[in-house]
């Protein structure tokens, strides 16, 4: 029980630290995210409007919000922010993307293994435009929530288009 002077509810996150789980936005777009460690994500587009961009080892504030609840958020080298809350019994999730504007114009450039391309993105991120920021609010379905154990750098490790011809779009 949380209360005004212990507000921070237990943190067991063992219900999403090592899981892969693949996603639909509402409006079509597919992300795949591993949360890696308490600390650590890789993820994958697989479509939308950055379709085929991936990242290992982004760093991330991962809580848990209450029982199968959590929130990850992270600020990318771009200048994009996310939060996204899951809920993985109920195969629901919400998310929000903040692109900069140059993002909303020039999305293509950050299609890429973001890792290999790191002052390329801080560079157009200092470029900007940044404002007006281009928010995404969105609900997705859960299609796939598998444990693949923590720490596993196999798990997100080739593009999204190297993989198998039908790989994201398998449920459980």
């Amino acid at each position: 029980m949380t209360t005004v002077a212990d507000p921070i509810p237990a943190q067991d996150l063992s219900g999403i630290v090592g899981h892969r789980f693949i996603y639909t936005y509402a409006n079509g777009w597919q992300y795949e995210m591993y949360v890696k460690n308490d600390h650590t994500i890789d993820y994958r587009i697989h479509s939308g409007h950055v379709g085929g961009r991936w990242v290992k080892d982004q760093e991330v504030d991962l809580v848990r919000l209450d029982e199968d609840s959590y929130k990850v958020s992270w600020t990318e080298p771009t200048g994009t922010s996310v939060s996204v809350n899951v809920m993985p019994g109920k195969r629901r999730l919400h998310g929000v993307i903040f692109f900069p504007d140059w993002i909303r114009r020039h999305g293509e450039r950050t299609v890429c293994y973001q890792n290999d391309h790191l002052d390329a993105m801080r560079a157009y991120r200092d470029q900007g435009p940044t404002y007006p920021i281009y928010v995404v609010p969105e609900f997705a379905k859960i299609t796939l929530f598998e444990h693949v154990g923590a720490d596993d750098d196999s798990v997100v490790s080739v593009a999204p288009g190297d993989l198998p011809a039908g790989w994201s779009q398998r449920t459980d």
